[in-house]
């Protein structure tokens, strides 16, 4: 927890209440993003993101697998969040465990919809090679490298990053396998597919402070929240998933002025990263 005095206190919510946060933002501004892409040589795609002082880094793995009986025209995706007991003090011991948890499952519920798949910003349906009998599967980790509020969303935009950097090596199915045989296949080391992140939501956090919301809401603004709303939104402005953080109860009407909030801010968000994103690669290229 932030050891804050009640000066303090006073001093950040009525910044917020009068559109003035303590760092000179608006309410709905976010701080400096900065983006770096192929941080991690060795994984198939990987990138790190900058909010201010939140620091993450996001790999993507990719391995052949078989899909699930349920869904065999899916490929499947997991994602796993560490927080660095460095990151922050809070996350020694059982509080870093406990958060690492509760973020993975927030990012699986943002990105991946339902358990049917119904939602989902990542489309599983692309990982499929052979259906039924062969598709990719996705492990995405994540490590929170420096925590200052906010973890959630630049953990989206660090998956967003790390899958727009993501080569899938080209598979050649070999012809003749039948029934129930296993195919064989012929795995590129040459030739790599991009993975298409068009349709892949960002996530935007509104903490609530008093009587107003606020994004990319620091350590000290969060430890006066009342409640917070994740809500994770495509490019055509579609929800594909809401999570919600803290004790107090929220009127639909408001949440509903939430999610509306959120899809305007969303897409300042998608551009801004995007452009980091193209100007990542394109240093990546050059070096």
């Amino acid at each position: 927890m932030v050891g804050l005095s009640l000066g303090e206190k006073h001093f950040i919510q009525g910044g917020i209440a009068q559109d003035i946060r303590s760092d000179g933002r608006k309410r709905l501004t976010y701080r400096p993003i900065n983006v770096e892409t192929g941080v991690i040589p060795q994984a198939n795609g990987s990138a790190r993101i900058r909010m201010g002082a939140t620091d993450v880094i996001s790999t993507v793995k990719a391995e052949l697998g078989k899909p699930i009986s349920l869904q065999p025209d899916k490929g499947k995706v997991s994602i796993y969040v560490d927080c660095s007991p460095t990151a922050a003090p809070m996350f020694e011991g059982r509080g870093g465990e406990e958060l690492s948890t509760e973020l993975s499952v927030a990012l699986q519920r943002s990105l991946l919809g339902g358990k049917s798949g119904a939602g989902a910003g990542i489309d599983l349906s692309s990982l499929v090679v052979v259906e039924g009998k062969i598709c990719w599967d996705l492990y995405i980790d994540c490590l929170v490298v420096c925590s200052d509020g906010n973890l959630l969303d630049a953990l989206g935009a660090a998956i967003k990053a790390a899958l727009s950097n993501t080569g899938i090596p080209r598979v050649q199915v070999a012809a003749g396998a039948s029934g129930d045989e296993q195919p064989e296949v012929d795995i590129s080391d040459e030739e790599f597919l991009q993975f298409d992140t068009s349709d892949i939501p960002v996530i935007v956090t509104l903490t609530k402070v008093g009587r107003h919301y606020i994004v990319d809401a620091t350590t000290e603004e969060e430890s006066q929240m009342s409640s917070a709303i994740s809500i994770s939104v495509n490019r055509k402005g579609h929800i594909c998933g809401l999570t919600k953080r803290g004790g107090a109860g929220l009127d639909p009407s408001i949440v509903l002025d939430m999610i509306s909030v959120a899809k305007h801010v969303s897409e300042q968000l998608i551009n801004k990263l995007d452009s980091e994103i193209a100007a990542a690669e394109a240093g990546d290229d050059e070096s």
